[in-house]
């Protein structure tokens, strides 16, 4: 039977944010850096190209589906947000998952995230070439791809000072225009904006052209799955906060303001599309929601003004994603789950071995999706895309442990609570769980293929996290055994 965890771990390095020498991260993040961090972390380039399939699956009652998701969002990150609070750390839940439920579940999860993001930064970094290609069809489409590597590799290298200064203005540009569209098409959907179709937009699309659910209840659900994994993001946040001015403060607010924001952004801006035309635009289908939504609003090139956004928040997730998948590495390394070159630094904080590490396998999956992409590549996409699910569910599986630890031994660091707890923490495993056998269920959107190839590589991670933890023990027997009696 296994001990009952404390709030450190023993054997764990020191280093930390502002650490001499250059011996662990340091605090290079200003406060706007990780405010936008925040704000921009959950508006994704799925949110500008997902939304098309998941509004013509469920009509305007995807409105429903994003507020569902959104509403887990919300009480997940208030969960991750108690932890972190009370304990800012670059490895964030895989962390708080190690102190709570053991070395197994922080090394598992801590993994699988890691792996999420290798595969995102080729889905994202071919996104973007496709887009530049476009532009300049001159250049073929691997040079892109292969050119917005380095330039982000770079500037993670560089110092955590870049990383912040460059996310601040990708996702600026993000808030901006997103917040632009909101504001123009909500004029227009009351009526007063001029120059706009009356009698296409309006509040009576909601209604109109089949009802607010047109293929019935059951599409909420279908249409969940469609949305639930373009809120990925909003736990970069807490993991940045370890290399903060002021941690703590930084994570508060990121948490505090994560019910405007998903309310804003995501619920705001799909509201804004589905008045502004019917949900069965063949518009839409063929130029996608915002494109669709703009040239409603006669805005000239809205296509490639969309285009621009895209690419922009594309860039975002390539630059945030290489961020966040150095720095679970650079924990996992730090804990002993990775080798330990992956915790070592550079004199300005920068985990150079497991930022290189990272994006060299974002590399290869980028080659994999040129060479095998119906394949090797799929495989990748398909078996990482649950991932988000999981690390939801760790969450609060984790703070559930974590909330009694930290009232017994610090109660003082309970700077953010969960609210209802435990109510709203079981009610959330709930809907998680019910999400995940849903997705079990499904062939029509190839859900049942992503939840077993997710699942089988989770059980693989799984199986060498028992295996690891297991053979630390029993080497740390032996090494108690050879010390000889006092």
């Amino acid at each position: 039977m296994t001990s009952q965890p404390t709030l450190t771990k023993p054997g764990s390095s020191t280093s930390g944010p502002g650490d001499p020498g250059g011996t662990g991260l340091q605090a290079g993040l200003k406060n706007r850096h990780l405010s936008m961090i925040a704000i921009g972390g959950v508006i994704g380039a799925g949110l500008f190209v997902g939304s098309k399939s998941a509004i013509a699956t469920a009509g305007p009652g995807i409105l429903l589906s994003y507020a569902l998701v959104g509403t887990l969002v919300v009480l997940v990150m208030r969960m991750l947000g108690e932890m972190s609070a009370a304990h800012p750390t670059s490895g964030s839940f895989s962390a708080h998952a190690d102190r709570a439920l053991g070395p197994w579940a922080g090394f598992s999860i801590g993994w699988l995230y890691w792996f999420f993001w290798v595969v995102v930064l080729a889905v994202e970094a071919t996104a973007g070439a496709e887009i530049l290609e476009g532009w300049i069809p001159a250049v073929p489409q691997w040079v892109w791809a292969l050119l917005v590597m380095v330039v982000l590799t770079a500037t993670n290298l560089a110092s955590v000072g870049s990383y912040g200064e460059f996310e601040f203005w990708f996702a600026g540009i993000k808030v901006v225009a997103i917040s632009a569209f909101i504001l123009i098409g909500g004029l227009a959907v009351f009526g007063l904006l001029p120059g706009v179709d009356s009698e296409q937009a309006g509040l009576s699309n909601l209604t109109e052209h089949g009802g607010f659910l047109p293929n019935g209840p059951g599409a909420i659900l279908t249409g969940i799955l469609l949305v639930v994994f373009s809120f990925m993001g909003s736990e970069i946040a807490t993991l940045a906060a370890g290399e903060a001015e002021d941690p703590r403060r930084a994570v508060t607010k990121a948490t505090n303001s994560i019910i405007w924001r998903i309310g804003v952004f995501y619920l705001g801006s799909i509201f804004v599309v589905v008045c502004l035309l019917p949900w069965n635009s063949e518009s839409i289908a063929e130029n996608g929601s915002y494109v669709a939504a703009l040239d409603t609003l006669g805005i000239p090139h809205a296509g490639q003004i969309m285009n621009f956004i895209v690419l922009t928040s594309v860039l975002s997730c390539l630059n945030s994603g290489l961020y966040t998948a150095s720095r679970m590495a650079f924990s996992l390394g730090e804990r002993g789950d990775a080798p330990k070159a992956f915790a070592r630094t550079t004199e300005r904080g920068v985990p150079r071995t497991a930022i290189l590490v990272s994006v060299v396998f974002g590399f290869v999956a980028v080659f994999f999706n040129y060479e095998f992409p119906d394949s090797v590549f799929l495989f990748l996409v398909n078996s990482s895309g649950a991932v988000a699910l999981f690390v939801w569910l760790v969450i609060c599986v984790s703070q559930l442990r974590m909330r009694k630890i930290i009232q017994r031994e610090a109660p003082e660091k309970l700077i953010v609570r969960m609210w209802l707890y435990p109510y709203l923490t079981w009610a959330s495993m709930g809907l998680i769980v019910f999400v995940i056998g849903y997705m079990l269920t499904d062939t029509e959107h190839n859900g049942r293929t992503t939840m077993l190839l997710s699942l089988l590589v989770a059980a693989v991670v799984l199986v060498v996290a028992v295996v690891k933890q297991r053979l630390d023990a029993r080497k740390a027997a032996a090494e108690r055994d050879e010390v000889p009696a006092a």
